[in-house]
């Protein structure tokens, strides 16, 4: 089972139960959200359709993963914590489900750790972003995946994509298929 996300509406509601209410807290949340909206009108501009919280086969949940124009898979991973961007373990499984990998950061982060050889800055591409739009400082490498690894990525973020529109037309549909 994927876990809920700050991104996500239920990753709200259990943040809210389970999390300190905090300020900071608070606010990385309000963060993450808005930085994710940048991204997305970020893509939408130029043709890439992003969905957030898209659980992968591996058991990883990217933040947002989309289809460029050109049939490429991108995955952005969301940071606004510099804790958070320094203690992620995870990313690098992202890395082989996607033909683009950027970072996602919040104006306010200093993003020069990311220049570290830990964080494969050669495969790596990094977007600043607040609510309102977004800025690609470093563009990603395309580096391709397999011709059968995408056509499965594709086909699990289109039947993850129709199933959320299915269930916010009719909740009743949610006890039916997969649950991604």
């Amino acid at each position: 089972m994927v876990e809920s996300s700050p991104l996500s509406p239920a990753g709200w509601a259990a943040a809210s139960a389970t999390a300190p209410a905090t300020v900071a807290a608070g606010q990385e949340l309000a963060d993450a959200r808005m930085v994710a909206r940048g991204i997305c009108r970020l893509f939408a501009r130029n043709d890439t359709w992003c969905l957030p919280e898209m659980p992968l086969r591996s058991g990883r949940r990217a933040d947002l993963m989309g289809i460029d124009a050109k049939g490429r898979i991108v995955i952005v991973e969301i940071k606004v914590s510099r804790a958070d961007l320094l203690g992620d373990g995870k990313w690098p499984d992202y890395l082989e489900h996607c033909d683009r990998f950027y970072w996602g950061l919040a104006p306010h982060l200093d993003r020069a750790c990311l220049e570290d050889a830990a964080f494969l800055p050669h495969a790596c591409g990094v977007i600043v972003a607040d609510g309102y739009d977004a800025e690609i400082v470093r563009p990603a490498p395309t580096l391709a995946l397999a011709a059968a690894r995408r056509k499965a990525e594709i086909e699990r973020l289109a039947r993850t994509s129709l199933r959320r529109q299915l269930v916010g037309l009719d909740a009743d549909c949610a006890a039916w298929g997969d649950g991604v």
